[in-house]
């Protein structure tokens, strides 16, 4: 009987990287990283971003942006305060104080779950508000935290979806560090007072900021 031979295979290998493996992003925009965040110091306040999903409506819009507003006040506690916010179409950036990584991330995650509530609530509607997990960069130096706060109050500019003066869908109203004279609202502010030194006394160290910057591009790796 005649015994057929077996061909070999020709398989590059096995294992290894291979080009175009693994999984792909959802979109042209890159996905927060799940791996470990890094420990986080108190003295140094983050710079949060937050994304909604694509079929929501307008986040400054009819009454759901005095509902983020109301919900940002609502999540500060002792070991985690929203020190400044600013609200665009599709994002929402915050400065934000935490004691430490544990209190940043639980502190993150219930005000995500407090705000989805608010907007599903006003909207009518179930279902994500977030596209993905929030992106957060500690600031170490005043030049830092005083660059986020000209990117995080003045970011209707650089959107284009607010005018001269102070955007309304800020915490800018209440800021007390602007370079131009601004009234102040008689109420009291929706978020906490800053106790760290970096944002609250530090960033000075550079000078006050003017009302009619426009924010530019970050460097890459930092919030978008």
């Amino acid at each position: 009987m005649r015994v057929r031979r077996q061909q070999a295979l020709d398989f590059p290998g096995r294992g290894g990287r291979r080009p175009g493996a693994g999984r792909k992003p959802a979109g042209p925009r890159p996905r927060v990283s799940h791996q470990r965040r890094p420990s986080h110091d108190r003295r140094h306040p983050a710079h949060v971003t937050l994304r909604a999903v694509d079929d929501l409506p307008s986040l400054r819009g009819g009454n759901v942006f005095p509902a983020l507003r109301r919900a940002f006040g609502a999540a500060c506690a002792r070991a985690f305060r929203v020190v400044h916010y600013s609200v665009q179409g599709n994002h929402l950036h915050l400065l934000v104080e935490a004691d430490d990584e544990r209190a940043l991330t639980r502190g993150m995650q219930g005000l995500c779950i407090r705000l989805a509530r608010a907007v599903n609530r006003i909207l009518g509607r179930h279902g994500r508000v977030w596209s993905d997990r929030f992106h957060a960069r500690a600031l170490r130096t005043p030049r830092e935290v005083r660059n986020a706060l000209v990117y995080v109050l003045l970011n209707g500019r650089k959107h284009a979806v607010s005018g001269r003066g102070v955007d309304p869908c800020s915490s800018g109203p209440w800021f007390a560090g602007w370079r131009d004279p601004v009234g102040q609202p008689p109420t009291a502010p929706p978020v906490a007072p800053a106790q760290t030194w970096l944002l609250s006394v530090g960033w000075r160290r550079s000078g006050e900021i003017r009302i009619d910057m426009i924010p530019g591009r970050l460097r890459r790796g930092d919030a978008r």
